[in-house]
């Protein structure tokens, strides 16, 4: 894998198929690698990602239903029995706090891993990394839930052109990135009169919910958006009712909020035909547009371009 990629281990929702897991799903970002939603059978599918136990940094559960949860006894007996050499976060509802407790000590082992216990318990609430901010919203669903995004600082452009009108070339370059600004014949020129900002990368993570704030907080300007598509829009009433969304909701949520690239998952059992979900999308959303499938592999979409104003 590169270095921002998204690993795909299952895709049904509530039960598997002969042809879909239990949800998983695998980002690498940088020197992070965050585990989602680890449910059954997440632990074999890892094997064919190229990504082992031994690389994760990190695990975000969303909530404490079966489908999204159940492969955590394994993974963390995994950490230890790999003997993971750094700590491991785990991320998830505070109301849960029993659920995770049960699940880590589902049966017996010896356990050597260190794994750091980061319950979210409020919505909006966010943790400093060292590739950006993780940050997590309150989702609707019957029980609590919270979806995550991870969001990249903005950084700077050089504009090559400017440079040059200043006479600006060579360590002056670095200098001026670093310092924020030059003195050049008794005239300072700053950074932001010769760089445009360069939108930091955003990656968004959407399960179980029905429409509300926190879906579109999430999603705001994602480059990547991995969003849960229950139901098709012919069962809007169930999706209201069990708090789900449908593949058009999921595509007016990506296209009202600017996504660059949207991933459609978490596919009820009951649809046998995945193209269903894209032609029911494409209706409301232009955008980059996949239909998730077990353990493929999808590259965290190109920095935006700002323009030079």
């Amino acid at each position: 894998m590169s270095m921002r990629e998204l690993a795909v281990l299952g895709t049904a929702s509530q039960a598997p198929t002969r042809y879909r897991n239990h949800n998983g799903y695998l980002l690498r970002w940088d020197d992070e690698v965050l585990l989602f939603d680890p449910g059954e059978g997440s632990q074999r599918q890892m094997l064919h990602t190229g990504i082992s136990a031994t690389d994760l940094t990190r695990i975000c559960v969303t909530h404490f239903h079966g489908d999204h949860c159940l492969g955590l006894p394994g993974m963390i007996q995994r950490l230890s029995l790999d003997r993971v050499p750094h700590p491991v976060t785990v991320h998830f509802p505070a109301g849960g706090a029993e659920y995770f407790a049960r699940l880590r000590h589902a049966s017996s082992f010896y356990e050597t891993a260190e794994l750091r216990v980061e319950p979210i318990d409020a919505d909006g609430q966010r943790i400093t990394l060292g590739i950006g901010t993780l940050e997590a919203r309150r989702l609707r669903h019957p029980i609590e839930t919270y979806g995550y995004r991870l969001v990249e600082p903005d950084g700077c452009r050089m504009l090559p052109e400017k440079l040059s009108a200043y006479g600006i070339a060579g360590p002056a370059v670095g200098e001026l990135q670093r310092v924020g600004h030059l003195d050049l014949d008794g005239r300072r020129v700053t950074r932001d009169e010769v760089s445009v900002t360069r939108p930091g990368q955003r990656f968004a993570f959407v399960m179980d919910t029905g429409l509300c704030d926190g879906v579109y907080a999430l999603a705001e300007l994602a480059d990547l958006l991995v969003i849960e598509s229950t139901f098709l829009d012919s069962e809007a009433a169930l999706a209201a009712e069990v708090g789900h969304l449908t593949a058009a909701q999921a595509a007016r949520v990506a296209a009202e909020s600017g996504v660059q690239t949207l991933l459609l998952t978490h596919f009820s059992q009951r649809y046998a035909d995945p193209r269903r979900f894209a032609d029911e999308a494409r209706e409301h959303f232009d955008g980059d547009l996949i239909v998730a499938e077990d353990l493929m592999t999808v590259p965290v979409p190109p920095r935006r371009v700002a323009s030079a104003g």
